[in-house]
């Protein structure tokens, strides 16, 4: 079984290889500027978790004060179901699910898509833990990891089909980082990963030996 780091490399190679040399290269500015700029820089370890409610894919509040009575929260922050990155992040969390249950954690993914395409997401990849909703973002702007998307990058991604304003049911192009959190039961964060490279993801299973 590969890991996750190997297939998002398996598909990077994929992507340099079928993509046009522009696309890639607006791509790449993008990522650029967002890690020059001194916005969404993210919660870090020993900040606060801002206590959020999220309804999940079939509608239920799920409370990060109701979670943490349990034990600690890793709190999975993706772009969207349209993202393929998100969705190998998201596969490879569901494969390590039992190791991250049996050492007394519950894992959350939070994207800003509605409801319905967070269904979507759920049964596309088998996800057995809770995918929840930030309609608008509100919960990622309380972890500081919202960023406004550059009008030549909506363009690329309006025409390669992409229609990210209606999975987020708003016209807003506003995105978190994809960033990965762990939160202990007192509330406090004692791990964080924000990276302003969407296609890098720190592996489930250094998330697990942090626990």
């Amino acid at each position: 079984m590969s890991t996750l780091l190997e297939e998002i490399q398996a598909y990077q190679e994929q992507f340099r290889q079928k993509a046009p040399a522009e696309k890639q290269r607006l791509m790449t500015q993008a990522t650029e500027e967002l890690a020059a700029s001194n916005g969404a820089k993210g919660l870090s370890v020993g900040d606060e978790a801002p206590r959020f409610t999220l309804p999940n894919a079939a509608g239920t509040s799920v409370a990060l004060a109701d979670l943490l009575t349990q034990g600690p929260v890793i709190v999975t922050f993706y772009r969207g179901g349209w993202c393929p990155y998100c969705n190998l992040e998201l596969r490879a969390y569901q494969r390590e699910l039992a190791k991250i249950q049996e050492k007394g954690a519950t894992l959350v993914a939070i994207s800003p898509e509605t409801p319905d395409h967070s269904l979507s997401t759920q049964e596309k990849n088998d996800l057995e833990f809770a995918v929840l909703s930030d309609v608008d973002n509100v919960v990622a702007g309380q972890f500081d990891l919202v960023f406004e998307m550059p009008d030549y990058l909506v363009e690329v991604y309006k025409e390669s089909g992409l229609d990210v304003a209606g999975h987020n049911g708003n016209e807003d192009w506003q995105l978190p980082k994809p960033a990965t959190f762990i939160i202990q039961p007192s509330g406090e964060i004692s791990f964080a990963d924000v990276p302003s490279d969407y296609t890098q993801r720190v592996d489930p299973l250094t998330i697990i030996s942090k626990l």
